[in-house]
């Protein structure tokens, strides 16, 4: 059962289906057996399930049943659209108009998505899913630090000579220093930044020096590291290297990519099986006559001449 479900085949015949009763509904170009299409047809027949949708979404709207009146109203409004689809079908309004096209092209792409939509995968779809698309799932490496400000605006040229001498009495400091009796200000900063991923140590701090903080080994002051406000000395607590997660942990966001990914899946095997029944001809343009060639041509005619 669970092969025939994925059959693609089974799909197709199913929004085949879903086509027919969709356009048997609207008043669409269904064909009848025997008998002229729908769109042709001069009868038109309100069902009874009709009239039920209709009341429903009415009572969804508002709240409450429709009365006599407001239903009458409802069916009245139905029967007119119909005769003015209809009638427009039959003047050709539908061809060669941009928006139609996009708007058919949406219900024969959301049938086929609802498809997909509706299929629930196994655990071991899932895993399969994240161990194909690792890149998608990856968490990025993360890292906890401790650090202070070199100003060079402050300090100028003695830059680098202050941040070796600081860095050695913050070595000897140790990583509990009181940061207050250390570097110059920075309001904008925080002398701690708790366990980060580091692309927020980016947007904050600059890229680059985001790429060093995470490679720096934790329990020791290290640095100058540069940053787009100048030097700092860090002392990194704590580092997490990038990893992917445990398929429990993320499952949700496993099942909802596997989802979107089969829905484009299908997508493109329905265009290209549909596509077997065409013909494609793409028209070229006609040559044209180079610069060079039309100067020659030019030339020719006037020895003639």
């Amino acid at each position: 059962m669970r092969t025939l479900i994925r059959e693609p085949l089974l799909h197709f015949l199913l929004i085949g289906a879903g086509l027919f009763l969709l356009f048997a509904w609207r008043g669409g170009p269904a064909t009848q057996p025997g008998g002229p299409s729908v769109a042709q047809s001069t009868t038109i027949v309100v069902t009874q399930g009709q009239i039920e949708h209709m009341a429903a979404q009415f009572a969804r709207t508002w709240q409450r049943p429709p009365t006599e009146q407001e239903l009458k109203g409802l069916i009245d409004d139905h029967v007119r659209d119909e005769i003015s689809y209809r009638e427009a079908t039959a003047m050709g309004l539908d061809r060669d108009d941009a928006t139609i096209r996009r708007r058919m092209r949406l219900k024969l792409e959301t049938l086929n998505e609802d498809i997909a939509a509706a299929m629930t995968p196994t655990e071991q779809d899932l895993q399969t899913f994240l161990e194909q698309h690792q890149k998608s799932f990856l968490e990025e490496p993360q890292a906890a630090f401790r650090q202070v400000f070199l100003n060079p605006d402050r300090r100028g040229a003695r830059i680098e000579a202050d941040a070796r001498k600081l860095l050695a009495r913050l070595r000897a400091a140790g990583p509990d220093a009181d940061l207050a009796d250390f570097g110059d200000p920075l309001m904008s900063l925080s002398d701690d930044l708790p366990l980060s991923p580091v692309s927020e140590i980016g947007r904050i701090f600059g890229e680059k020096f985001s790429r060093t903080v995470v490679e720096i080994e934790p329990g020791q002051w290290q640095g100058p590291v540069l940053s787009g406000y100048g030097l700092h000395l860090v002392y990194v607590t704590e580092r997490r290297p990038a990893r992917l997660p445990k398929l429990a942990e993320i499952r949700d966001r496993v099942e909802r990519e596997w989802v979107f990914a089969r829905k484009k899946d299908m997508q493109e095997a329905m265009y290209k099986k549909l596509g077997e029944r065409y013909t494609v001809v793409i028209e070229q343009p006609a040559p044209t006559v180079t610069t060079a060639s039309a100067i020659d041509e030019t030339k020719s005619e006037a020895l003639v001449r």
